[in-house]
């Protein structure tokens, strides 16, 4: 089938506003829009000015009142407990409507923030669309953040209520999450007015007494006494949620996402980019603290009436190789979002693929990576391991949804490897050079995006907008800048090389870290690899290469790591200036899957470091820190 990107593409580029009325009649609006756009509002421009509408209303109720009562809406798996729960739309109507009554019952109204601090269950997608049923704003903190960090983000909403739990589960431990929770109240400034807690068998909690409340007894009652709390209508414009990007020292930068601009973005991308029907089920493998959770295991395959999974394990240990061709086999996936660090894990554990024989897959469409650069070697082997389109694609947490794609609802295009495809509806992206002028095609850049953005990217960072120019807007004036280098090639093709943060130079050559992790992941021992660049007294920085090899090696490690600098000397030449290869056990990775390549450096240049708040676990820093005095690097 042909594709018809360019025509959509073309149709939204010859007029947005015209474009964006029609995408949103597939959303259900209390009160129409006096413009679809006004330029004048806001910091930017906003989308949809004047209309009305609930977000809850349109992911849970108009399904139940529209035939889909009885099809399931939610499935939570947890790999860790061996357990699992179902919810049709109707019973998840029930759950959000009495979980409703109860914040209503804590005094949580229109605009009132409330923090959820929950592991992976159903109850926190519950909590978030209870807030949205009543206006409230919420604000999801991944579960098990640190007290301090937590503080950060208490102090900064300034919630009315926290919902949690009494803990949560990892591989082979269980994190106590109500002492990080009394830690982070008794440190911030602002105090919460009361906590919903709910208890989780493998670990209870004490409740402190005229302060936190039982969850499934407040619901419990809530359901009992027959409660209905009706949508709240609240206006486009308004703010949805706060989800926190970063700030684990100072002020933490809060994204703002509206109500209304963010359906119509995900709704029109659930068909048009990811190729799903309603009624099909959609999986994506995040978690609900980061923005994937929020827009694609909560809101976006609900508002498109599809069957949604939560799913607590890791793709590792939960318990071998082949836990999500289980989870794609048991709940008949047609479709699967993950990190590209999750394909990484597999293939390091499974090289030959061999657990995927154990489970039929016969209904899986497409695989789709994002969230950390997906690079072809790893593309390559789910392709032939997995026999299925496998879809990199490019966004970020400010966005909310894909701003290059191959869209697969569209026909797919040719895909390239290394590439996350083209822009989307919405998107002009455009690379500059560091004095703001457009470079030549195919040349490395500085990659930014005409505004104003599209319906659903964030229109302020919370109570804090002098810092959204400063971090976005105004080193480029007309461009949102995207922290990312790359470059686009004469297909209009993006190709996302690294942050610009890692963009290293070397004797005065600007170079990509991830042009020399693409070589690097071809070696055939190599599972997974970052590249850093450290301080070199003659060349100004000198890039080091770590590599993280395939389960079952037994080759000498000095003869990989001499064949791995042989290969980027070869594919990129002397110029790269790479010397170092570097074997190690693991990568540090936030819990997203993003490798911490800063502190690396920070570490090999011997300066002063904290411990990123999002780490997955602390003790690789010291591993790195070993490796790097073994060779002399650091000390």
């Amino acid at each position: 089938m042909s594709s018809r990107y360019h025509e959509t593409y073309a149709r939204w580029k010859a007029d947005p506003e015209a474009f964006w009325a029609d995408a949103a009649k597939a959303i259900d609006w209390v009160k129409p829009w006096n413009r679809v756009f006004d330029a004048k509002a806001g910091v930017y421009g906003e989308w949809f000015v004047g209309a009305e509408c609930n977000t809850c209303f349109n992911a849970v109720d108009r399904h139940v009142e529209r035939g889909r009562a009885g099809q399931l809406a939610l499935i939570h798996d947890s790999a860790i407990t061996g357990t699992q729960r179902k919810f049709t739309f109707a019973e998840l109507k029930a759950e959000v409507v009495a979980l409703a009554a109860v914040l209503e019952d804590m005094g949580v109204g229109k605009g009132d923030r409330v923090i959820i601090y929950m592991p992976m269950v159903a109850e926190a997608a519950f909590a978030m669309l209870a807030c949205a049923r009543l206006g409230a704003v919420h604000s999801v903190v991944f579960g098990g953040f640190a007290a301090k960090e937590l503080a950060t983000r208490i102090d900064d909403a300034r919630p009315k209520a926290v919902i949690s739990a009494s803990c949560g589960l990892e591989p082979g431990r269980i994190v106590a999450y109500k002492p990080l929770l009394d830690g982070a109240i008794e440190l911030s400034g602002h105090k919460p007015e009361s906590c919903l807690i709910l208890q989780r068998p493998q670990q209870t909690c004490e409740l402190k007494p005229g302060r936190d409340l039982d969850y499934a007894e407040k619901v419990a009652a809530a359901k009992a006494a027959g409660r209905d709390v009706p949508c709240v209508p609240v206006k486009a414009t308004d703010p949805l949620y706060v989800l926190y990007t970063s700030g684990t020292t100072g002020q933490p930068k809060g994204v703002v996402r509206d109500n209304g601009g963010h359906m119509v973005m995900l709704e029109w991308s659930m068909g048009n980019e990811f190729g799903v029907k309603p009624g099909e089920v959609f999986w994506a493998a995040s978690d609900v603290g980061w923005v994937v959770g929020h827009s694609y295991i909560v809101y976006a395959p609900l508002f498109h009436g599809c069957t949604t999974i939560l799913f607590e394990g890791k793709p590792v240990g939960t318990p071998d190789a082949g836990t999500f061709w289980r989870v794609i086999s048991e709940h008949k996936v047609a479709a699967l979002f993950t990190a590209p660090t999750a394909f990484r894990a597999i293939k390091k554990e499974d090289p030959r693929g061999e657990l995927i024989g154990n489970y039929d897959l016969s209904g899986f469409r497409t695989l789709f990576l994002a969230g950390e650069r997906a690079d072809p070697e790893t593309i390559k082997w789910a392709e032939q391991k997995l026999k299925v389109p496998v879809i990199d694609h490019w966004w970020q947490t400010e966005t909310g949804a894909p701003i290059t794609n191959n869209p697969v609802g569209l026909g797919l295009l040719p895909v390239k490897y290394g590439s996350p495809a083209v822009p989307m509806p919405g998107y002009t992206v455009e690379v500059l050079s560091d004095t703001g002028h457009p470079v030549e095609t195919g040349k490395l850049g500085n990659v930014v995006v005409k505004l104003p953005l599209p319906p659903g990217c964030l229109p302020t960072l919370w109570n804090a907008e002098k810092r959204f120019r400063s971090a976005y807007l105004d080193e480029f004036p007309g461009y949102y800048k995207t922290a990312d280098a790359g470059f686009i090639d004469g297909d209009g093709y993006l190709f996302i090389m690294a942050r610009t943060d890692d963009i290293i130079n070397v004797a005065g050559h600007r170079l990509s870290t991830g042009a020399m992790e693409e070589v690097l992941a071809e070696h055939p021992d190599v599972a997974e690899c970052a590249v850093i660049g450290i301080a070199d007294a003659m060349k100004g920085q000198a890039p080091v290469g770590f590599l993280v090899l395939n389960a079952g090696v037994d080759r000498p490690v000095a003869e990989i790591e001499k064949e791995a600098v042989a290969l980027v000397r070869d594919k990129i030449g002397p110029v790269a200036a790479f010397r170092t290869a570097l074997a190690v056990k693991r990568l540090p990775k936030t819990r997203s899957g993003k490798i911490l390549r800063g502190t690396m450096q920070k570490i090999a240049d011997r300066e002063a470091w904290t411990m990123p708040a999002t780490i997955d676990d602390p003790a690789i820093l010291d591993e790195i820190t070993v490796a790097l005095n073994q060779r002399g690097i650091g000390v």
